[in-house]
């Protein structure tokens, strides 16, 4: 299966401490990948140098190289618009903009100014039957986004991400604000997207990766210990700090 992204001794710094260590790794295409870890081990700070959001931190310092679609994203003359309309981010907590459900939509490619206002309805329409929203929605385009329920916010929030073409999403805890049946909802529709899409998800729930991630690495203080199938992750893991972790023991 092909690389969607892959990463070479990566390091990063908040000034003085190491956030990540030698982190090697290959994301497959269109497939799901989980981060797993206890808090403060680096996964978010590694989802996040995927789309150099990471940048936005003072004091920040990262070496190696990321490569995606063959271009290492870390070089100088990097495009991060560009890059960012590549590979879209979901949020830990929906972010709905509080303007309607098209006009969020729509925001993307009314600012990047790359639709006509002859596609507007058809660009609606696509995204939010991509999340599964338009049979719900479509009568209540004009509706502010923030009286949906925090599931649909959430959907919309990936369907914001759609119309400008992204080829990876990357998920940050994007069902730690919902509850058990908004979070199965949120999981069928990861298994619908990443025909599409790769995607790269990070959980504290354990039983949420085994269900919805293809392959899962486990991180700890930084490094990434183990980086496999999730089958191979959960039934026999090859480090015994992962088997710690996955049964229990600590974090």
């Amino acid at each position: 299966m092909k690389t969607a992204v892959e990463t070479q001794d990566l390091n990063l710094f908040y000034g003085d401490f190491q956030a990540l260590k030698n982190i090697n790794l290959r994301v497959k295409e269109n497939s799901i990948t989980a981060l797993i870890g206890p808090s403060g081990c680096g996964k978010s700070t590694l989802l996040r140098t995927f789309n150099r959001m990471n940048d936005l931190i003072e004091g920040v310092r990262i070496e190696g190289r990321i490569v995606i679609e063959g271009e290492n994203i870390l070089a100088g003359g990097t495009d991060l618009v560009t890059l960012r309309k590549k590979v879209g981010m979901v949020f830990q907590r929906p972010n709905p903009f509080p303007l309607s459900i098209e006009e969020n939509i729509l925001f993307a490619p009314k600012i990047h100014k790359t639709a006509a206002k002859a596609d507007h309805e058809r660009i609606v329409e696509e995204s939010l039957k991509s999340v599964l929203l338009w049979d719900n929605l479509k009568d209540k385009l004009g509706k502010n986004a923030l009286n949906l329920t925090l599931e649909q916010q959430q959907r919309l929030c990936i369907a914001r991400l759609l119309p400008v073409k992204p080829e990876i999403l990357l998920m940050d805890e994007p069902c730690s604000a919902l509850d058990p049946i908004a979070t199965e909802r949120i999981e069928e529709l990861m298994r619908v997207l990443k025909e599409h899409y790769t995607i790269l998800i990070v959980t504290h729930n354990m039983q949420q990766a085994a269900r919805v991630s293809d392959d899962t690495g486990f991180m700890l203080l930084g490094e990434l210990i183990e980086f496999a199938s999730t089958g191979s992750i959960f039934t026999n893991p090859s480090d015994q700090r992962t088997n710690d972790y996955i049964t229990g023991r600590f974090g």
